[in-house]
């Protein structure tokens, strides 16, 4: 490939993650290993596009072009399974949410990466993954194909972690996920079938930035605090249920309130507020399926959409919600009580044919649901 080209694209690519990572910063919670990752991905991607300038040097045998053409190929090759290494890590991440289980998975990807290293090195002198003639022309080696197969077969493990999971994955995730490696994985064969042209790396930067339009737009639908979906996404979400609802069979609703929330911002702080919001969302999502929808609304005020009208499905969930809550009391000295009413039913278009209406609905449930509780407890203190 000319070098100019490969100047021209590969700088377009690392201006393109630069403004990728300016925008990420200000979408995404920068202290959680989900960033710290994605922002692994975005540099270590850069870095080796600037090194893929140097390898591009390829048969130019005036002043230093030799020595950057041996250094860039190296470094290139060296550096192959970082990308595709840290993609799996967030991957992993993503379907499982458990930052423990991460941090153990990367000490055997990272013998892995030592032992292809050493294969690197050992190629300088044999030629195994690449050689460079005196002409400063690159040749592929005979187990150039471990190398790359490397990479493919790191992405494809991270594309059957996600379909073998999607039932635990979030569908907010799904798409991105899913979608990430096709790009890539298309430059890799177009490279195998044509020697010469490398566009791995900036069909990289295209799923890079795919991934982005993904956070940024679920940044906009997301709760900055609980992580769950918006106010704005259940709105629209809900339109989308009731409009279809004819045809699929309906959906069904919970509506939550936390009881004495105000009690405790008064008594222990909006810190310990916030740390009990979060801690009910957490549970609230335990309860549900990967497809279901969960949104605060507002305030202490959440709302839960099952895909389902089956009243057992959804009684069940309900008693899945209070066995959830209590056993977080029982197992945590927090100091603080989470005390929520609920209001739920199935859905009815004839009986409830717009989102405000159903909501209206599932809020006299749940206050009368939280009038019926006040009168037990004031008859026990009697």
């Amino acid at each position: 490939m000319d070098l100019e080209f490969n100047i021209v694209i590969n700088i377009f690519s690392i201006i393109l993650l630069f403004i990728i990572y300016l925008h990420s910063i200000q979408t995404v919670e920068r202290k959680s290993l989900q960033f710290r990752l994605y922002f692994y991905i975005l540099f270590f991607t850069a870095l080796m596009l600037v090194i893929d300038i140097f390898s591009r040097c390829d048969g130019l045998n005036q002043d230093y072009y030799p020595f950057l053409n041996q250094v860039g190929n190296f470094l290139i090759f060296a550096g192959n399974p970082i990308v595709p290494f840290g993609w799996l890590l967030y991957v992993y991440l993503q379907v499982f949410n458990d930052e423990k289980k991460v941090k153990k998975f990367f000490l055997p990807l990272f013998w892995v990466f030592l032992a292809h290293l050493a294969m690197v090195i050992a190629s300088q002198f044999t030629g195994w993954f690449y050689y460079i003639d005196g002409a400063n022309v690159y040749h592929r080696g005979p187990l150039y194909f471990i190398s790359v197969g490397l990479t493919l077969v790191t992405v494809a493990a991270a594309f059957l972690l996600i379909v073998f999971n999607r039932k635990i994955i979030e569908k907010k995730y799904f798409f991105s996920l899913v979608f990430f490696p096709f790009p890539p994985v298309f430059c890799i064969i177009f490279q195998i079938i044509f020697e010469g042209y490398s566009l791995i790396l900036n069909g990289v930067v295209l799923s890079l930035f795919l991934v982005f339009l993904d956070i940024h737009n679920r940044s906009m639908k997301t709760d900055y605090l609980t992580g769950v979906y918006n106010r704005q996404a259940l709105d629209s979400y809900l339109k989308v249920k009731i409009s279809s609802s004819g045809n699929n069979g309906g959906f069904s609703a919970i509506w939550l309130d936390l009881d004495q929330f105000k009690i405790i911002n008064d008594t222990y702080g909006h810190d310990v507020g916030d740390r009990a919001l979060v801690q009910f969302a957490a549970l609230l999502k335990d309860c549900i399926n990967a497809s279901d929808f969960i949104s605060r609304y507002g305030g202490d005020e959440f709302c839960i959409v099952l895909n389902t009208q089956d009243q057992a499905v959804l009684k069940e969930t309900v008693s899945c919600i209070n066995a959830a809550v209590k056993e977080f009391h029982e197992s945590n000295s927090s100091e603080y009580k989470i005390e929520f009413s609920m209001g739920y039913d199935t859905y009815d278009r004839n009986l409830y044919p717009t989102s405000e209406k159903f909501l209206k609905h599932l809020d006299d449930l749940m206050y009368a649901k939280k009038r019926e509780m006040k009168k037990v407890c004031d008859n026990e203190k009697n």
